[in-house]
This record gives C-alpha cells, sequence and structure tokens, in this order.
C-alpha cells in the first residue's frame, strides 16, 4: 500500500513563492508506485489539504487529518517544504514531534539554532570553525556607524539575523549607506547581523546522511552578476551556478569534509545545504539551510544531477529515512 505524503508549503513569510516552487518540483519528483502525495498549504489564514481539482479541506491541528468526503485521511509522514517560518526554525518540527508525526527535516532544536545566524556562528566558532567577523543588533539598541565600520571595514554585508532569500540584505560600500541598511534588515527581523565582507569564491554543498551511509554533492560554484546572491540571482537567473565548482581537487574535499563535521555537529536530518566563501583555501561559513530550495532552478538539484542521482531517487531516499524515523 502507498505510502500517504503531506507535502507542506507556504508559509508565514516572504519565502512562500519560493516554497510554491520548491513544492511543485517535489510533487513531480516523489515516486507515485511508492507515495501517494497530497498538498498541504499552511498559512497564518488556514491549514488545508488543495486536491488537484483545486478543493479546500481543512486539516484538524490535534492530528494533522484531514476529512475528506467523509473520510478521514491519516499521512504516514511529512515533507517539509516551507523556507522561513514556521517550517524552518524549528515551530512545525516542535508540532509533529508533539503528535508523533515524522519529518523530513532536522529536528527543532537544530531547526531553531540553524535559522539563527548568529547563535549558528557561535556555536560553530566554539569548534573552531570559521565565519565572517560581525556586529549583533537587536531593535532599539543604540549603536555606532563609526564604531562598526572601524571593527569590520568596508564593504560590508547587512542582513536580518533570520530569513532567508536574501530579504532585507544589503551591501554597503560606504559609511553613510550604513544607517539605512540597518534599518531595511529590521524591517524583516528584530535583529540584524552585520559581517564584514570576505573577498574569496561563495560555494555552497548539499548532502544527506542516512543509515546506509552518506551523500555529499560536488559544490557549486556561484558567480552573481549582481552586488551579491541577492533574490534575483537566486531565483531569477542573475548567477551562474557551475557544478561541480571550478575549485581544486583539494579544496573540494575540504568543502566536502567541512560539511560532514557540520551536519554532524549539529546534528543534521535529511537534506542540508551548507554555504561557504573561499578565499585561497580559507573556508568560512555562510549559514546552514536545513530547508534547502528544491525547485527546478534551486542548487541541490542540479548537485544531484552531476552526482549522477535523479530527484526521483534523492526524494525516494529522504522518505525512506523519515517514515523509519517516526518514534
Amino acid at each position: 500500500m502507498k505510502k500517504k505524503i503531506a507535502l507542506v508549503s507556504g508559509g508565514y513569510s516572504k519565502e512562500d513563492v519560493v516554497s510554491f516552487n520548491s513544492a511543485k518540483e517535489i510533487a513531480v519528483s516523489i515516486d507515485p508506485e511508492k507515495y501517494e502525495v497530497f498538498l498541504v498549504l499552511i498559512n497564518r489564514e488556514k491549514w488545508v489539504y488543495i486536491d488537484k481539482t483545486g478543493n479546500e479541506f481543512s486539516l484538524d491541528k490535534n492530528d494533522f487529518t484531514v476529512k475528506v468526503n467523509s473520510k478521514i485521511i491519516e499521512f504516514d509522514a511529512v515533507f517539509i517544504t516551507i523556507h522561513g517560518t514556521p517550517g524552518e526554525d524549528g515551530k512545525l518540527q516542535g508540532y509533529f514531534d508533539m503528535i508523533k508525526m515524522p519529518y523530513n527535516t532536522c529536528n527543532a532544536f537544530t531547526s531553531s539554532l540553524t535559522f539563527n545566524k548568529v547563535a549558528t556562528k557561535k556555536y560553530l566558532e566554539t569548534l573552531g570553525i570559521k565565519t565572517a567577523p560581525y556586529f549583533f543588533l537587536r531593535r532599539n539598541q543604540n549603536y555606532e556607524v563609526k564604531e562598526i565600520v572601524k571593527k569590520l571595514g568596508l564593504p560590508m554585508f547587512v542582513k536580518p539575523n533570520a530569513g532567508g532569500s536574501s530579504f532585507g540584505v544589503t551591501k554597503v560600500k560606504e559609511e553613510k549607506e550604513l544607517a539605512n541598511a540597518i534599518e531595511n534588515a529590521f524591517a524583516e527581523d528584530n535583529e540584524v547581523l552585520i559581517e564584514s565582507f570576505i573577498d574569496g569564491t561563495e560555494v555552497t554543498c548539499g548532502l544527506i546522511k542516512t543509515k546506509n551511509g552518506k551523500i555529499i554533492f560536488p559544490a557549486t560554484e556561484i558567480v552573481s552578476k549582481n552586488e551579491f546572491f541577492d533574490y534575483d540571482a537566486k531565483y531569477n537567473g542573475e548567477a551562474d551556478e557551475i557544478t561541480p565548482a571550478r575549485i581544486t581537487d583539494k579544496q573540494m574535499e575540504a568543502v566536502k569534509s567541512l560539511s560532514s563535521d557540520i551536519y554532524d555537529a549539529l546534528d543534521c536530518f535529511g537534506i542540508v545545504r551548507i554555504d561557504y566563501l573561499m578565499r585561497n583555501d580559507e573556508l568560512f561559513v555562510i549559514e546552514a539551510n536545513t530547508v534547502p530550495g528544491m525547485s527546478a532552478a534551486s542548487i541541490v538539484p542540479q548537485q544531484a544531477e552531476a552526482y549522477g542521482m535523479t530527484t526521483r531517487e534523492l526524494f525516494s531516499i529522504v522518505l525512506q529515512e523519515t517514515l523509519e524515523r517516526k518514534a
């Protein structure tokens, strides 16, 4: 009998569009011989199952079941593809833990930790893993522009501490731009991270570990046509994503090895993508993505193809691990 999979997209943030695009790709890639996929939308207004004709059926939040034409559907597992809150920051993971529903991402703690960029930096630094020098601000906290510039130099990046898809991110080249950039980031979050500019090659590495071993994809080199890897570069084709990255074999192995170490250190589960800046042979972690994009334009599907694996094979591995995760 086919396993019933709730493919959850939407979310509470601007990243819902990215989530919908990922869900479309995942839905057509999941093996229909093994799994029956149910598209589920979660946003601030509703939690609903959407059938193939567009009809919506409300989910019972007590047990995440849905009643369709007097029949109650119980899901075997959840495939979370929400980018941002509540699918990437641990909130949904905590809910699914409470109702004992297996899901495909990292646990609630790891998801919450990695969604907080400063917390992740502080944790990784205790392990001797390098990240860019930074300055951290909370809303209504006083700061001196000159002090920040003196500490970090120019240019620098200003970004929301939580969030993704480069919303609210600014590359600051001149001191006079910093205050506006900070306000722009505060429009997205109550905390702001300001980081030194690292002049290097941007690379990213996707991976998954299972009971049968690990799959570490070849790293991708990102060459943005804009000032940095912003939303348009990520999703509107304004960047060259080169897989495998144009780095030496030694550097490639270093990226893969560090990605594997970080995956273990953060107690990750499922598909994770870790972003870096490489300056010569030095690696600086940008962030760990525990719900990486899976749309046709996304990086992990490109890496899987370069590895010699179809997305159907990849998602079958994910779902098998997820189903066996159930407590």
